[in-house]
């Protein structure tokens, strides 16, 4: 029988900034900021104060750039024949650490039927947008991510102040979670959050940075 390796655990991130936010400039921004906006007011209807469950459906869309951003890049450095700067495996780590957080929140949430039918059908729509979306314009496709991490980094706050209030109960971590992040063996849902948190913090940043990247090779070809 194969032995399959597991994920690598993860330390929790504690030089974060949380509350950071670019300001839209450009146009491409400017889309890239109301199509998250949209897809925010979708959630807040959908979820209300349902922090377990929301995670659980978004964890699942927000999964899938990574993916998508580092098989192209893959594709497109043997296709150039070119180095890819290490952008590849930065985002295919953001993909698994991503999947990680849906790995605990379903061991939270406990989806019925129905949000595994959303989670399906919402994956299938978000997978297809985001490829065509990074195939003829990845600046906006990387700012596209950062802006939704941003909105993240605001709804696990709102859910962690809801389990200090009392108002959503403190439970004890899933194991997985204790494991991945290396948390104490009574580590709660309030940990876990924090952990999350960070990690998303660290996700918008990358992709708000990829998105100068993008911009600076730009001007250094107007310029060359």
């Amino acid at each position: 029988m194969i032995a399959h390796p597991k994920v690598p655990p993860r330390k929790v991130l504690t030089d974060v900034e949380i509350d950071r936010h670019i300001t839209p400039n450009t146009k491409s921004d400017k889309i890239a900021r109301a199509f998250t906006k949209v897809l925010r007011f979708i959630a807040d209807k959908f979820f209300a104060k349902r922090y377990g469950h929301r995670a659980v459906v978004l964890e699942t869309v927000a999964a899938v750039p990574g993916m998508v951003g580092g098989l192209w890049l893959h594709l497109s450095s043997l296709r150039r024949m070119s180095d890819d700067e290490g952008w590849i495996r930065t985002l295919l780590d953001e993909a698994e650490n991503e999947r990680m957080h849906l790995m605990t929140f379903i061991e939270i949430a406990q989806p019925n039927g129905f949000e595994r039918f959303v989670i399906m059908v919402t994956q299938l729509m978000f997978y297809n947008a985001y490829f065509w979306l990074y195939l003829f314009a990845p600046r906006t496709a990387h700012r596209v991510v950062g802006y939704f991490e941003e909105e993240a980094v605001i709804s696990y706050t709102q859910y962690l102040n809801e389990v200090e209030a009392g108002r959503h109960e403190n439970v004890p971590a899933p194991q997985i979670a204790i494991d991945y992040w290396q948390l104490n063996p009574d580590a709660r849902l309030t940990d876990v959050i924090i952990a999350v948190r960070a990690d998303e913090c660290e996700h918008r940043d990358v992709n708000h940075h990829f998105v100068d990247a993008i911009d600076a090779r730009r001007e250094k070809r107007k310029a060359g």
